[in-house]
């Protein structure tokens, strides 16, 4: 399975131990888009070594939110099916001496920082157990807690990172660091690096924060004569004052915004430009357009702002291009069973808010006045300084031309051409704001004429003669 490298391989490694958010689905992205550019694979590495806080839902969330975004990975591995692997490994280190077994307590190990930090100097491993022999580590570990921690040297390594260039790091700051709390509880540092190896790994695509792992990455690399990779490190989602991304931000999850009525192909095209812009100045892009345009020499150094109002820009811009059967389907399972019930007038409803929305889920609170008869004061029916008996009575005539209109031909086009007559005469908005009102109940809402023929010529006369009753209880 683990053959000769033979094109690019990227992985997306998360941790079980929440729910997949918008931080994560971007690297996912990323390291997605360069493996099809490159005709590479994307493999999916579910990193749940963590054993206390790892969770299979989350694991099942990760799965679910890459898939309903279409990121579909070409191969699927779990840390903890691969423990025997990091046992040889560890076992090899122990071997060779590039590694050793620590007995060092707590205490001794905050004795140690605080002594340190007195001095003006950064905390580090002292080394306390790096000389005892071999011999007599094993014999204790057997009866003794312990950690595994690797020798680091003291020297600089250097890597070159395709959106930094060449980066620097002083592995004598570092100190030995553990690499595994036992020869069965590999830490994240180490089972990455083996991962990586054993799956072919040539591109390492994650988040700036994790640039400090990498000289600590590339020492177990260099301890176990590892080819090195090359490193790409995306640039931090920043929130609207330029700061990192709140904690509140972070905790919302891609499934939470697919509950909110968010399009997977929005969230596709709004992560892909935070952080990384295509050869000319656009902003919507189809898949196939980011995949034969992506790579890092246009993924920028800054952070990328997270804007949620261009979200919704985004998400509104993609409910308006689906056709309206797409966009019915859709929203049959977020409105209540019984507004399907009349699949025509729904189909009508849905077409005529179509344009005024930005998530899926606008459409029940948008759209519930078409589906019940809607509460408001009456007062929301005067038009400007006009009095109530004028606003009855246009209403009455109103209602009179529509009494005259068949049900065959009552439409929005035969409707408008008999009370387009009517408003000239006795003016526009002391017309057409009433009727709007009295059919919606609302202070914005598609156009009458539209209103008038979903809700079918008994409804709309229904609705007329409510708001008659709610004027006269005001005269």
């Amino acid at each position: 399975m683990f053959g000769q490298k033979k094109h690019v391989r990227v992985r997306f490694a998360p941790s079980p131990t929440g729910p997949l958010n918008f931080g994560g689905v971007r690297t996912a992205l990323f390291n997605w888009l360069f493996a099809k550019h490159e005709g590479g694979s994307f493999i999916l590495r579910i990193e749940d070594t963590d054993r206390e806080r790892s969770r299979p839902e989350f694991e099942d969330d990760i799965k679910e939110s890459l898939s309903w975004l279409g990121l579909n990975w070409d191969e699927l591995y779990r840390q903890t099916d691969r423990i025997s692997n990091y046992e040889k490994y560890i076992a090899i280190l122990l071997e060779k001496k590039f590694a050793y077994r620590c007995f060092c307590s707590e205490e001794d190990l905050k004795r140690d920082e605080e002594a340190q930090m007195s001095q003006g100097i950064q905390p580090k491993y002292g080394g306390r157990c790096r000389s005892i022999p071999p011999e007599e580590a094993a014999r204790r570990a057997e009866n003794e807690k312990h950690v595994i921690r690797v020798k680091i040297p003291e020297k600089e390594v250097s890597f070159h990172d395709l959106i930094r260039g060449k980066v620097t790091f002083n592995l004598g700051l570092i100190g030995d660091f553990i690499i595994a709390k036992s020869a069965k509880e590999p830490l994240y540092n180490f089972a990455n690096v083996i991962d990586d190896f054993e799956m072919n790994i040539t591109h390492v695509v994650r988040g700036e924060e994790h640039i400090s792992n990498t000289p600590r990455q590339i020492a177990i690399q260099e301890a176990l004569g590892f080819p090195p990779l090359i490193y790409a490190h995306l640039p931090l989602i920043l929130g609207a004052n330029k700061k990192k991304l709140s904690k509140r931000d972070l905790a919302k999850s891609i499934s939470d915004y697919r509950k909110e009525g968010y399009l997977p192909h929005a969230i596709v095209n709004f992560l892909v430009l935070l952080g990384w812009h295509p050869k000319e100045d656009r902003e919507v892009l189809s898949i196939e357009e980011m995949q034969k345009e992506f790579s890092f020499d246009r993924v920028q150094k800054s952070g990328g702002i997270f804007n949620i109002e261009k979200l919704d820009w985004f998400n509104g811009y993609y409910i308006r291009a689906l056709s309206d059967e797409t966009l019915t389907l859709l929203l049959e399972d977020i409105v209540p069973p019984e507004w399907i019930a009349d699949k025509d007038k729904f189909i009508k409803a849905v077409a005529v808010e179509k344009e005024r929305m930005k998530k899926l889920t606008d459409f029940a609170v948008a759209a519930d006045f078409i589906f019940e008869l809607p509460s408001y004061a009456p007062e929301l029916l005067v038009w400007k300084q006009m009095s109530i008996e004028t606003i009855n009575e246009n209403l009455k005539e109103t209602a009179d031309i529509f009494e005259k209109i068949s049900e065959e031909d009552f439409n929005k086009k035969i409707i408008e051409s008999k009370m387009m007559l009517f408003a000239e005469m006795r003016g526009r908005g002391e017309v057409l704001w009433p009727l709007r009102v009295a059919l919606s109940g609302k202070n914005a809402s598609p156009g009458p004429f539209d209103l008038a023929e979903i809700l079918g010529k008994k409804e709309a006369l229904r609705r007329i003669g409510h708001a008659r009753t709610l004027l006269s209880k005001k005269i």
